[in-house]
């Protein structure tokens, strides 16, 4: 959390590497067969195996709770690492809302596109009508689309307060859509995986790849609610995070915590801490 790089011992070394070596196997396996199937016909089923793989080569063991739709859906969920992208579209296909940044990094970008991720310019408050009308255009083609309201990923015990310009695309929603919440839980290791305070991506990367063993990972996907209940971007966010936060609650079995680091990419301060007791 605090930006240092965190020691990996020799036997974690050899974990990273032999999950180097297995996710080049995925992608040597997976891109080619999605570039063959595209040929012949359109939604291409790969990405989705290779990202379900790919996250269980990385130890993480999806378990659905609930059912997610399939398609004409606008999933809203919490956001604690980079490895929810893994197991969410590893296990509905769904596409993603990303930052346009993620685009340009080596491999990642070009596999996320794979994934028909959705690239946004977060900072670019001017752009918001184009970057809505990517949305429209990807929920016209009948997808899957997640976006993480929180803007940033936290430590599995914290909500931040959601973020709604991407709701805009539901004013008015299109017809048949619905909104169905989603709460991601890493049970025990959350604070762990969690990608938080200076911690760079390479770090969090690193200790993700040289972890000893599997995790669970339990998606909950809610019960979907039609947004033409809840009218404005708005009241559709605050109606999530009330389900979101319910389900939090209950799986941790006690109030939520205030997140503990100033994000101010999405001008979010973190609460003072209290002054050290005697």
């Amino acid at each position: 959390m605090q930006g240092e790089a965190t020691p990996i011992g020799l036997a974690g070394w050899m974990r990273l590497i032999v999950r180097v070596i297995l996710l080049l196997v995925l992608i040597l396996i997976f891109v080619p067969a999605h570039y063959v199937y595209r040929i012949f016909a359109y939604g291409s089923p790969f990405p989705k195996y290779f990202l379900r793989y790919t996250g269980r080569v990385l130890g993480a063991r999806a378990r659905n709770v609930g059912t997610p739709l399939k398609r004409d859906v606008f999933f809203l969920a919490n956001h604690i690492s980079w490895l929810d992208i893994l197991v969410l579209a590893g296990a509905s296909g769904t596409a993603f809302v990303a930052k346009a940044e993620l685009a340009k990094a080596p491999l990642v970008g070009w596999l996320a596109g794979l994934n028909r991720t959705v690239f946004v310019k977060r900072e670019n408050r001017m752009g918001v009508a184009e970057q809505v009308n990517l949305l429209k255009d990807a929920l016209a083609d009948n997808w899957s689309v997640t976006i993480f309201p929180e803007g940033t990923t936290t430590d599995g015990h914290s909500l931040l307060p959601f973020k709604t310009s991407m709701l805009k695309v539901l004013e008015p929603p299109p017809p048949g859509i619905l909104v169905q919440p989603v709460v991601i839980d890493y049970a025990a290791v959350a604070e762990w995986i969690g990608w938080v305070g200076e911690e760079s991506g390479v770090h969090n990367a690193k200790r993700v790849f040289a972890r000893k063993g599997s995790f669970p990972v339990f998606i909950h996907y809610l019960e979907p609610f039609n947004p033409e209940d809840f009218p404005g971007r708005k009241a559709i966010g605050a109606e999530a995070r009330h389900r979101m936060e319910a389900v939090l609650l209950d799986n941790l079995g006690k109030p939520l915590r205030d997140f503990e680091h100033t994000v101010a990419a999405i001008r979010y301060a973190a609460p003072p801490k209290p002054p050290p007791t005697a």
